[in-house]
């Protein structure tokens, strides 16, 4: 019986093939097997995936011995990691030295940068980890890459205006698709065991200083309406004031500041959660084992009054105040 496999089984497939690393062989492999027709034509194939599948997770850890360290993992830090992915000379370490104080190689050759290089950027009171990357080719990523960009929270697609605005996109885009890193109809954020899958993406056009006349329009008829993109040039500093905003955007997350009862708000050091949290996923995120002795909270903020009490499912707005009075 034929097994009348899927564009999306055979797109993860070669997902599987491109892999270099255990986790991504593990994460394609259960794609595989999620989009598999279910019939006796696949029987065969899926008990085959299915070994595979056990042996690579039972596969010993290259980092017990100790013997390897990726340098392509990149520690957590801050409000939310957004990693940036381009072509050669696109640009990308000169946003990043130009909002960070990391040490990044600016320089006109190819391949300039070797590893992640993180910085840190600061809109208003939060800060945001942005992570410079090798530059991707056609032909050429270096191998555990992909990890960097599967554990970040947002992809920051760096574009040069100056240069061939047609090709760095598909480039880009046949990377994240290839791999399964874009949000969308067919990749959710998480798969069906909780591990991490598609990304939001977004676009950075650099060098407006040395803008083709048609560069934009270019990039609108690649693009469609598929990313948001914001302008900056690092020569004149266009656009490099706003582009903390537009990080901070992009993560989806909202601040909130904590005020002991009796006591003035910390207005210095804010809590970070996502869009769309309530009073008890801010009581969770103080003090897990606490939250659950929660009794009451008061509110100031966006839609309602100052000092209103609030329920534990009242949904949070960004800059609000909560006073949280646990048993």
């Amino acid at each position: 019986m034929p097994a009348n496999l899927t564009p999306e089984y055979f797109k993860a497939e070669q997902w599987f093939r491109s892999a270099d690393s255990n986790q991504e062989k593990i994460l394609a492999l259960e794609r595989m097997l999620s989009v598999m027709p279910r019939h006796k034509g696949t029987d065969h194939l899926r008990a085959d995936l299915r070994k595979k599948l056990s042996r690579l997770r039972e596969a010993p850890s290259k980092k017990q011995d100790g013997a390897h360290v990726d340098i392509f993992h990149v520690p957590r830090s801050g409000a939310g990691q957004i990693v940036l992915l381009g072509t050669p000379n696109c640009g990308k370490s000169s946003v990043v030295g130009a909002l960070t104080n990391a040490k990044v190689n600016v320089a006109d050759f190819q391949f300039a940068t070797s590893g992640p290089v993180p910085g840190m950027v600061k809109y208003e009171d939060v800060p945001i980890q942005f992570v410079d990357m090798p530059p991707i080719t056609a032909d050429i990523v270096m191998p555990g890459q992909v990890g960097t960009y599967r554990n970040c929270d947002v992809i920051a697609i760096v574009i040069d205006l100056g240069g061939d605005v047609d090709e760095q996109l598909q480039v880009c885009v046949d990377f994240l698709e290839s791999r399964n890193l874009l949000v969308d109809e067919q990749t959710p954020a998480l798969n069906a065991q909780g591990n991490r899958l598609g990304k939001k993406a977004f676009c950075i056009l650099t060098k407006t200083d040395i803008i083709a006349e048609d560069a934009i329009d270019k990039f609108g008829r690649s693009n469609g309406e598929r990313f948001e993109f914001t302008k900056v040039s690092v020569a004149t500093g266009d656009g490099l004031d706003e582009l903390p905003r537009r990080l901070f955007e992009q993560l989806s997350i909202i601040r909130v500041y904590a005020k002991p009862p009796g006591e003035k708000a910390d207005m210095k050091e804010p809590f970070t959660l996502p869009k769309g949290s309530t009073v008890m996923d801010l009581a969770t995120a103080i003090h897990r084992q606490m939250s659950e002795k929660l009794r009451f909270a008061r509110i100031w903020g966006t839609g309602v009054y100052d000092g209103q009490n609030a329920q534990r499912s009242h949904v949070l707005n960004d800059k609000d105040i909560i006073e949280l009075h646990f048993g």
